[in-house]
């Protein structure tokens, strides 16, 4: 009898309700045809510590949306404290710099880009180990930013690169690639919960992947370019030419803003480094980012010219070719670059001296 007393409150303690499980977060968009900015805003947020298990439910339901505990592209409202990410309402204009005006861009805010600007840092710190305050985490964010996910408010918000008519199409982007998720305007199926599952993990992939390239790649890069700039008169007393210690990694965008970090009076005109082939290169630097125009070209008596006749004409062995545009030339050797570089500085400075 003892035996059955002790085991009674066992079996109905098993049988009792155990305390009640919080739901899992319930993040809300919009049903039906989707586009990239929410579906980088939900991939986003899925990567947060609180919503990382979170529910995405898509609906344009009112009731069903004040049941989420965080709603993007959808429901009329930008009210960060509710966690309200909307920016079709027509009193809407947010952009990041109108949000902190430390930041420079003024293209209007997405989905995507509301998601970004309250949450990106923390994002990026958490998928980098580090702090938010890290002064890497804060150049990645800009850099991210500016080079992924503005691109994605620009289109969402159908905002153009330029003015008139664009000389060819560009539909490869990744604005473009969600979009041919949804289903086809005469599919018999026209469910969109497959295709946006597919569209979080394309754009997100791609997020992640920059992030990635970024911190791996263009960050140590910019390490080497400015070593390389605070040695320059070591390499030239013009102070003009840069001397690479490793080839192939991205310098351009670096040196534009070293430049001004570092108050650079002189610009500078060349940059030498190795290709794959361990062969060296002189490469002009241009105007701008996205131009093709150089601050100085190589030589004009030498575009088009290679080899032995390319050395002859310039009194200089070993050289390989200048590109027909002057932008760039080869020469086996450190020294043969260098010199091409020279002199190329020597002809402006003596140009100059006679225009003067």
């Amino acid at each position: 009898m003892l035996r059955v007393s002790v085991a009674l409150p066992r079996l109905a303690r098993g049988l009792m309700p155990g305390p009640k499980r919080p739901r899992p977060a319930r993040i809300g968009t919009h049903g039906g045809t989707f586009h990239c900015d929410e579906a980088l805003a939900c991939f986003l947020l899925r990567l947060l510590p609180s919503y990382q298990d979170a529910e995405i439910v898509r609906t344009r339901d009112p009731h069903l949306l004040s049941e989420c505990d965080v709603v993007v592209d959808v429901g009329g409202e930008y009210d960060p404290q509710k966690h309200r990410y909307d920016h079709h309402q027509r009193s809407f204009g947010e952009s990041m710099h109108s949000l902190n005006v430390n930041k420079p861009w003024q293209t209007k805010l997405s989905s995507a880009g509301l998601v970004y600007f309250h949450f990106g840092s923390q994002i990026l710190a958490g998928q980098l180990g580090l702090k938010e305050e890290d002064p890497v985490v804060r150049v990645l964010y800009d850099k991210l930013y500016e080079n992924f996910v503005e691109e994605i408010d620009a289109i969402d918000n159908g905002i153009s690169q330029w003015e008139g008519e664009p000389r060819y199409a560009v539909t490869s982007n990744v604005s473009s690639r969600v979009s041919y998720l949804n289903p086809r305007w005469n599919d018999g199926d026209q469910d969109t919960e497959a295709g946006f599952q597919k569209a979080m993990e394309l754009v997100g992939g791609e997020f992640l992947d920059r992030l990635d390239y970024y911190h791996h790649a263009w960050l140590p890069a910019r390490a080497l370019v400015e070593e390389a700039i605070q040695q320059r008169f070591e390499v030239d007393p013009s102070g003009e030419i840069l001397l690479l210690g490793q080839g192939g990694c991205p310098w351009k965008e670096h040196l534009f803003t070293l430049e001004q970090e570092l108050g650079v009076k002189k610009p500078l005109k060349f940059v030498l480094y190795t290709d794959l082939s361990g062969k060296w290169r002189v490469q002009c630097v241009p105007v701008g980012l996205h131009t093709f125009q150089n601050r100085l070209s190589l030589r004009e008596d030498w575009r088009g010219l290679r080899d032995e006749e390319l050395s002859r004409v310039s009194g200089i062995s070993d050289c390989i070719f200048v590109h027909s545009s002057g932008f760039i030339g080869g020469n086996h050797t450190k020294d043969g670059v260098l010199e091409m570089a020279r002199k190329t500085l020597a002809q402006q400075t003596e140009t100059n001296a006679c225009s003067s």
